[in-house]
């Protein structure tokens, strides 16, 4: 990667994934920079379519319990994955969605997070972190990066190292035989593809399992999989579908599987945060996984009545899925398996009969209501008008990047003029020139006209990615919508048709509905 004014300042939005090691999950906490997220695309053409260390765990297990590692001939019921490839990308929500995870699925489960037991690997936000405020600004300025005002610890739970190796070791061992399906969690970052089957998720230490991948791991063996992904582009695993996970083909899966997911394909998803501080966080992955466990985002109880879409008594992992549609204030745009087949099979549409899919009747009354919007009508014209004024932002933050970009290129320009080696922190003569000349470098970061131009440039920025940021979650939450209005008119026109892509879509439903 070339240095450049572009790559310095930590916001800028053409650097968001080199600057978060190409993870794609790129929302933060104000604390742990000014807030950003990627903005989602400005154009009005879009439409509302796919736009071996330790471990175990069980319902009973409580925290920190030091629980044994199953047996070999004990059947996992689950298989939970998370965090990133290096530390600074395992935000602390990760590990807190992976903690409740673990500990409410019912039955023996192993949970692969990060370095693994005793790693620490957890990254935290700590506003206290000791540190020189001038080498700080000077890390903002030639190397800024998210983790600088955190610090790390070990998991709060037993587990293994995600490594591409132990992923694929656990996955094939798990999926290998057993009574009942496989439920695997991904709580972790996500990358796009050329393809939404090469979508992937992205391992500790750098490797990646893919969509088509986990699909060939799948179809060598025989046990039915449920999935849940949170990442970024998590939606490709929708492909799970279709056998091979290859849609051109249009034939369903040959093995028994299906997932729940926190974004389509094309989309980035929320829930990366390193404040520990669960009242501040928000995400799909957050309300599915408090869902899961009988909990409403605060912890309270939720009662089964609210979140039973399906009036089976339960809540299931699809009435979870449903609940966070519903509940997250995110940019997420959740999907399934069941809808990414019905996309793919049914090219028309007819009227709507609510009673087809309660879950999709729910989001369209309840989110609808919500965010005061009463028909499909008036949901398509708050969308065009959200994707107006996103544009609009993005056009002014452009100029405004630009401009903070030059002001950076001329501060870097007088500091290396002085003192060339401060761009460079590993240098030999590094340490010797910054304590030598640490009051003047700090002059000019405070007096310079440069400087200054950069601060108000900077604070402009900051405002408008807080506008970015609402407007996508507004966004976001239309799209629900609409896409919930989509679905129940497709399945309308494929109700009618009957055949074997209704009777498919009807098997991957009662997948994903399925009690835990």
């Amino acid at each position: 990667m070339v240095w450049s004014s572009a790559s310095r300042r930590f916001p800028s939005v053409k650097w968001v994934v080199f600057l978060t090691l190409a993870l794609a999950c790129s929302r933060r906490t104000k604390q742990d920079a000014p807030a950003v997220t990627t903005a989602p695309p400005g154009s009005s053409t879009r439409t509302p379519s796919e736009s071996l260390d330790d471990p175990v765990t069980s319902a009973s297990t409580p925290l920190n319990s030091g629980v044994s590692n199953p047996t070999a001939s004990a059947e996992l019921r689950f298989v939970v994955i998370g965090g990133g490839p290096v530390p600074e990308s395992n935000e602390v929500s990760l590990e807190q969605d992976v903690d409740l995870v673990r500990r409410n699925l019912p039955g023996t489960g192993l949970v692969l997070f990060a370095g693994g037991t005793g790693s620490p690997t957890v990254r935290e936000l700590s506003p206290t972190v000791a540190a020189d405020r001038v080498r700080l600004e000077l890390g903002d300025l030639f190397a800024p990066r998210p983790g600088r005002r955190s610090r790390y610890r070990a998991a709060r739970f037993q587990a293994r190292s995600a490594t591409l190796d132990n992923v694929e070791q656990t996955l094939s061992a798990a999926l290998a035989g057993g009574d009942g399906s496989l439920l695997v969690y991904i709580a972790a970052h996500g990358d796009r593809g050329d393809a939404a089957r090469d979508n992937s998720v992205a391992l500790w230490g750098g490797g990646v399992l893919s969509v088509a991948r986990l699909a060939e791991l799948h179809e060598r063996r025989s046990r039915p999989m449920r999935l849940v992904a949170t990442s970024c582009f998590s939606g490709g695993f929708g492909e799970l579908a279709f056998a091979s996970a290859d849609p051109k083909r249009r034939r369903p899966s040959k093995v028994p599987r299906c997932g729940v997911f926190a974004g389509t394909a094309d989309r980035e998803t929320s829930g990366c945060d390193p404040n520990p501080n669960r009242r501040s966080q928000e995400s799909y992955g957050l309300h599915l996984a408090h869902a899961l466990a009988g909990q409403r985002k605060d912890g309270s109880p939720l009662p089964v009545a609210p979140a039973d879409f399906d009036a089976d008594g339960k809540i299931g992992l699809l009435d979870a899925h449903t609940w966070a549609r519903i509940e997250a204030v995110s940019f997420d745009v959740p999907t399934t398996t069941s809808e990414r087949w019905l996309r793919a099979v049914e090219p028309g549409s007819a009227p709507i009969d609510l009673r087809l899919s309660p879950e999709d009747a729910a989001v369209v009354e309840r989110l609808g209501r919500a965010l005061g919007v009463t028909d499909e009508q008036s949901a398509s014209a708050r969308w065009q008008e959200l994707d107006r004024q996103i544009a609009a932002v993005n056009d002014e933050l452009d100029d405004v990047e630009a401009e903070l970009a030059t002001s950076e290129d001329a501060l870097a320009t007088q500091l290396l003029e002085r003192w060339p080696v401060l761009d460079d922190a590993f240098h030999p003569d590094f340490e010797a020139t910054f304590a030598a000349n640490r009051d003047a470098i700090a002059q000019l970061f405070e007096r310079s006209d440069d400087a200054e131009r950069r601060r108000l440039a900077a604070q402009r920025s900051d405002q408008l990615y807080g506008a970015l940021d609402r407007a996508a979650v507004a966004e976001a939450r239309i799209l629900r919508l609409l896409r919930a209005y989509e679905t129940l008119h497709k399945l309308a026109a494929l109700t009618r048709r009957q055949g074997e892509g209704s009777e498919y879509y009807q098997r991957l439903l009662s997948c994903e509905r399925a009690p835990l």
